[in-house]
């Protein structure tokens, strides 16, 4: 295998696949990245974690064609190359890996070798079988995980929580994520299937998803316990959850009726300030609601500090003091869009509801956050 390409080329698409390369590994082959030459004349490059793969395909100008002469695949050295290339300018760099897997990296400004190893001893990636397919567009999709993976659950012995659940049907389609804390529920009109697909995708694939999605449409291909999202030149496989995803609509209150409406940039940052002061055992923070206004509070008695601001809103209801974590609430507040925002409060021990008070087009967003119990009422 002998090419030359753009070190800016390089660099783009190591960064890309680069994220799926594992720091450690008991198969060293692992901590490699694939090189080898597509059917199409490019360089493919893949990588894999036996969870997670990506593969990238880079215009490239080859010199031989793939198989007679060199190695017709070799697997690098991940961190080496990736230093390697990330210290170089732009500039045409040629490659070359010979019959026994060594590498060698030309430069008009210098020679830099190293060993890799036998490409047929990389582990293949999954090919998906009987899968059911649904286009949609690639910015759609990166919104749908930015909106959603904030709340998904980092405990293992919950698994079916550790990824997005993704309920694609004819009509529109439910994106859904919660950590037993926070929910959120992003309705979608033009992301949609021909037949009902149900999976849950884990977490890291889905950030690796956002970071490749691109202004360009998606395929999204489900089968055989994995899902790929095709981006054209770049492609992301995953093995799904194979767990039951809980019944998330049995915990969205229904009877949530006083409603607070305030601007959410005013609400966030109030939260943020006063969030410093909570305790950094429990992050709890009060929201005292009386008319028209809500007043945050926190202390942290170990430290003698406490804190309160009051933001101006829109509530009419009986006064009711409720507690949040104040991360949480960030996260919630942070993962809207709109400028104000609508809570829909029942108790103080029930969960409350945020919405933004004008949707976007296309979309309904709900999300969900639980209270934490306070010592003013049982």
């Amino acid at each position: 295998m002998k090419f030359t390409a753009s070190t800016a080329d390089l660099q783009d698409a190591l960064t890309t696949v680069g994220r799926a390369v594992p720091s450690k590994s008991t198969m060293p082959i692992l901590e490699c990245i694939l090189f080898e030459r597509d059917e199409d004349g490019h360089l493919r490059l893949s990588v894999t974690d036996l969870e997670i793969s990506i593969v990238k395909r880079v215009p490239v100008q080859f010199e031989s064609n793939g198989t007679g002469e060199g190695a017709a695949k070799v697997a690098v050295p991940a961190k080496r190359l990736q230093d390697t290339i990330r210290a170089l300018p732009d500039l045409p760099l040629t490659f070359e890996a010979d019959e026994e897997f060594e590498i060698t990296m030309t430069t008009d400004q210098g020679r830099y070798q190293m060993v890799g190893h036998d490409g047929a001893d990389y582990p293949e990636l999954p090919e998906l079988e009987g899968t059911h397919t649904v286009t949609t567009d690639g910015v759609l999709l990166q919104h749908a995980i930015e909106k959603t993976r904030f709340a998904v659950s980092q405990d293992a012995l919950r698994p079916a929580m550790m990824g997005v659940y993704f309920q694609l049907e004819e009509d529109s389609s439910r994106v859904v994520a919660t950590d037993g804390h926070r929910l959120v529920k992003l309705e979608l009109d033009d992301m949609t299937s021909d037949e009902d697909l149900d999976f849950i995708v884990p977490e890291k694939a889905l950030g690796l998803a956002r970071r490749v999605a691109e202004d360009e449409m998606c395929t999204l291909a489900v089968g055989d316990g994995h899902v790929s999202f095709d981006f054209g030149n770049a492609r992301i496989l995953a093995r799904l959850i194979d767990e039951q995803y809980p019944n998330y609509d049995a915990v969205i209150p229904d009877g949530n009726d006083k409603l607070l409406t305030a601007d959410r940039e005013a609400l966030l940052n109030a939260v943020k300030r006063v969030g410093l002061y909570s305790s950094s055992m429990t992050n709890q923070i009060r929201m005292a609601l009386s008319d028209d206004q809500v007043e945050i509070s926190a202390e942290d008695i170990e430290r003698s500090s406490e804190a309160r601001e009051t933001v101006l809103c829109e509530y009419d209801e009986d006064d009711m003091e409720i507690g949040f974590n104040a991360n949480y609430l960030t996260e919630v507040l942070g993962n809207m869009d709109a400028e104000e925002v609508v809570f829909a409060f029942s108790t103080p021990n029930r969960a409350g509801i945020v919405r933004p008070q004008d949707q976007n087009e296309g979309e309904d967003v709900m999300m969900l956050i639980m209270p934490v119990m306070l010592n003013t009422y049982a």
